[in-house]
């Protein structure tokens, strides 16, 4: 079986799942599994076309990680929001795009970048982001507790999705606004984990198997 053939079994297993959206309840969520992504207006293989795929390193933080996602209005906790601003702004060419880029996770970052930054307007952005983010995007989960493995088939998942030619953005995917080449080239709201190992036919069968029991 091709990469394109895994990648358009992928698809229909993931829009097969329960889909869940902002407000979601966190019962419906595993303490430690994969998310896939959904964005409005997505098509690829007849479906709805997955535009990120997920994970978390630390122990049962799988809700925490969605949270950091839709909710939590901070950049820095969520690569997948600052890349969502990045595109909202360099859309409009807004001149904060600049600001946006600062990092002010650590003590010694913020002190050196807050004395420039107008915390009322990134106050704004996070709210658009996360209006953005609650109105276009719905997802599903599948519970892996292994780590290793939940790794493993996170970017595996991604590298066939990202190395197939069938799964193309729309024209007016916020994606093609990003200012990072990768995320407009794959068309995935990613950078890492693009174009390497893809999942083969063992790893097609377990996920198979994972989807038929999230469906009983």
């Amino acid at each position: 079986m091709t990469t394109i053939n895994h990648c358009e079994e992928l698809h229909r297993m993931m829009n097969y799942l329960k889909r869940l959206k902002f407000p979601f309840n966190t019962g419906d969520i595993p303490l430690n599994g994969i998310y896939i992504l959904f964005q409005k207006g997505e098509k690829a293989h007849g479906a709805d076309r997955i535009v990120r795929i997920g994970t978390h390193t630390g122990k049962d933080q799988l809700r925490s990680r969605l949270w950091q996602h839709f909710v939590n209005e901070n950049k820095d906790r969520s690569i997948f929001r600052k890349n969502i601003g990045r595109a909202l702004l360099n859309k409009d060419s807004n001149p904060f795009l600049k600001y946006w880029e600062m990092d002010l996770t650590t003590k010694e970052m913020r002190e050196k970048n807050m004395k420039d930054l107008d915390m009322e307007k990134q106050k704004l952005i996070e709210n658009k982001v996360t209006r953005y983010l609650q109105d276009n995007f719905s997802f599903v989960v599948l519970r892996i507790d292994d780590k290793s493995r939940r790794l493993e088939l996170e970017s595996k998942m991604i590298s066939t999705v990202s190395s197939c030619k069938d799964c193309k953005a729309s024209k007016d995917w916020l994606g093609n606004h990003s200012p990072k080449d990768k995320i407009k080239e794959s068309g995935l709201w990613l950078v890492n984990e693009l174009y390497k190992e893809p999942l083969d036919d063992k790893d097609m069968e377990f996920l198979k198997n994972m989807t038929k029991q999230e469906t009983i």
